[in-house]
């Protein structure tokens, strides 16, 4: 279990409280807004008002005592840019912070950032997958090249084994699991024979899994 701090209780930031919450890490979530603190409490461990520019409000919560301090001011570039240098100064272990921009995200890694999410960009590029393929239903993102896929089983591919279609030799394509109504079979062979309703995992380059589902 991991101690979070969380600041900035905007639609984003809610979101993310109570997600850290429900996997059972402890979260304190901040923000100036009386509405939003007492709006957020019941899903949380504890919840503040209090403005997060101000050093002295800061110290007060024992920053170095979080595992990590997340910042998802989304609508004050400059409140943000201030809460992250002054959660670095304060010894915070690990700083994740929000961006809406790329040039927001230089000056907050620049500024003492440790990590930067941009939900907007990140959302609009898995929709633009998700929904320009015949064949991908979700992706997550490992760095710039590479990337966890789900997809659907090519029509060609169904009744052939794992063994056949090849995809590793072909494309660089590693399958790390079969998928089959919800229940995933990490330890498959590759003699095993695919089915209609199962899709794969797989793990490869962008490029890569491009060029083998078309997209």
């Amino acid at each position: 279990m991991k101690s979070v701090l969380l600041i900035g209780l905007g639609n984003f930031g809610m979101l993310v409280a109570r997600q850290i919450h429900e996997m059972g890490h402890e979260v304190m979530a901040v923000d100036m807004d009386e509405e939003r603190v007492n709006e957020i409490l019941p899903y949380v461990t504890n919840a503040m008002i209090g403005d997060s520019t101000n050093q002295s409000f800061l110290e007060s919560l024992g920053i170095n005592n979080f595992d990590v301090c997340i910042e998802t001011i989304g609508d004050d570039f400059q409140s943000s840019l201030e809460t992250t240098s002054l959660l670095k100064e304060l010894g915070a272990k690990m700083v994740v912070s929000r961006a809406n921009r790329e040039v927001q995200a230089k000056f907050l890694l620049r500024n003492g950032a440790d990590e930067v999410v941009n939900p907007e960009k990140q959302i609009a590029k898995w929709t633009a997958i998700r929904y320009t393929s015949d064949h991908i239903l979700d992706y997550i993102k490992l760095d710039d090249s590479h990337a966890i896929f789900e997809v659907k089983l090519p029509e060609d591919w169904i009744g052939r084994s794992v063994r056949q279609i090849d995809i590793r030799q072909k494309y660089g394509i590693n399958i790390m699991a079969v998928k089959e109504n919800g229940n995933m079979n990490l330890s498959f062979s590759p003699d095993d024979i695919l089915k209609e309703n199962e899709t794969l995992l797989v793990l490869g380059e962008y490029r890569a899994i491009q060029k083998c589902f078309h997209i």
